[in-house]
């Protein structure tokens, strides 16, 4: 048996590394592609959805595909430290691939705009964090500016290290199914991952590795959409944090996946996204953080719409975990108390015929 070693090794030949490359690895990637049971029954179509979970990667989300290239290549260029802006997920994988590699990361974020499961990561990381008095547009703003005055490298993803890195995903995709999914669907907050898929499926395509290449469909928060308004967003709002961003950095890659693919981009309402995320759980004991039900929650509406039409085999991307964000599932399950009994025989039976 072959122990895995992380998707730079199990892609060495479609990554820009050679030989005596250092790799900083977590064992990232070959996260779990999970077909759905229980949700197409209840809204009563015939397809196939599949689920990458890549909140099970070593931080907890699909940032570490791509962190673990931005590092690597930062190590070799003889970087000593590294820098992002983040809402909570690329805080907490910059800090762990600096530690794993021995160099000191920054990181900007939104004060009182990060979820608290992602800043303790980021602490027990022992980065430098940075709190600013704006949004994670201006943090972008000022890590571009302070890398130019500092000896910095920047691990978000206008490094094109973090999309190759994030483009494996893809590449796990196929090689599990055998070819690519009809439509792809996912969340769309910095814009990255999008890009990033969608250059993964066009090279797997292009090697005839599979024959087909799918729809991607990019799903935002109404509150945070600039891709579906047509225009940067200013002043972003959305309960689902990790896609709270309305000057995406990879704006003109992503509307080129977009018109490439014949997809769409669409929005939804914070209630929707955090019904789809409960539902998730509920059904299919799948738990991911808000941002990631985006997906979902958009597969489910245009299946039924009959914009993707049954028959169809859909990929939903969940970016992130949900003991990411424990608050925000703490206050939609607000109603369920423990029920507190005597330590009795009779008392735990009386509980579970009630609970029946």
């Amino acid at each position: 048996m072959t122990h895995y070693t992380g998707l730079i090794n199990r892609y060495r030949n479609r990554l820009p590394v050679s030989a005596n490359t250092r790799i900083i690895s977590l064992n990232e990637g070959n996260t779990p592609l999970i077909q759905l049971q229980n949700i197409p029954r209840i809204i009563g179509k015939e397809v196939d959805i599949y689920v990458k979970f890549e909140g099970l990667n070593p931080t907890g989300s699909f940032k570490d595909r791509g962190m673990t290239m931005a590092v690597t290549k930062a190590v070799e260029a003889g970087s000593q430290a590294i820098i992002c802006a983040s809402t909570g997920n690329t805080s907490a994988s910059a800090a762990a691939y600096a530690a794993r590699a021995g160099i000191k990361a920054f990181v900007l974020i939104p004060e009182g705009k990060i979820a608290l499961g992602k800043l303790a990561q980021t602490l027990m990381y022992d980065a430098k964090i940075i709190q600013i008095s704006g949004n994670f547009d201006r943090g972008m703003t000022l890590v571009k500016e302070v890398a130019d005055h500092a000896p910095v490298t920047i691990v978000n993803s206008i490094n094109p290290f973090r999309i190759d890195g994030q483009k494996t995903a893809a590449f796990e995709i196929v090689d599990a199914l055998g070819f690519a999914p009809d439509y792809h669907c996912l969340p769309v907050g910095n814009a990255g991952n999008i890009t990033a898929y969608w250059k993964g499926y066009k090279e797997y395509a292009t090697d005839r590795v599979c024959g087909n290449r799918p729809v991607m469909c990019g799903y935002q928060a109404a509150g945070a959409a600039p891709f579906v308004l047509g225009e940067m967003v200013d002043n972003p709002e959305t309960v689902a944090t990790a896609i709270r961003i309305g000057h995406p950095q990879s704006w003109d890659f992503a509307w080129a996946a977009q018109r490439e693919s014949g997809g769409w981009f669409d929005k939804f309402a914070d209630e929707d996204i955090l019904a789809a995320q409960k539902m998730l759980s509920q059904y299919e004991g799948i738990f991911c953080e808000p941002a990631s039900a985006t997906s979902l929650a958009g597969a489910m509406r245009d299946i039924k719409s009959g914009k993707i039409p049954e028959g169809s085999k859909i990929v939903c991307t969940l970016t992130g975990n949900g003991i990411k964000d424990p608050e925000i599932a703490m206050m939609q399950c607000a109603d369920a108390k423990p029920v507190t009994i005597d330590a009795s025989l009779d008392a735990v039976k009386r509980a579970i015929l009630d609970g029946l």
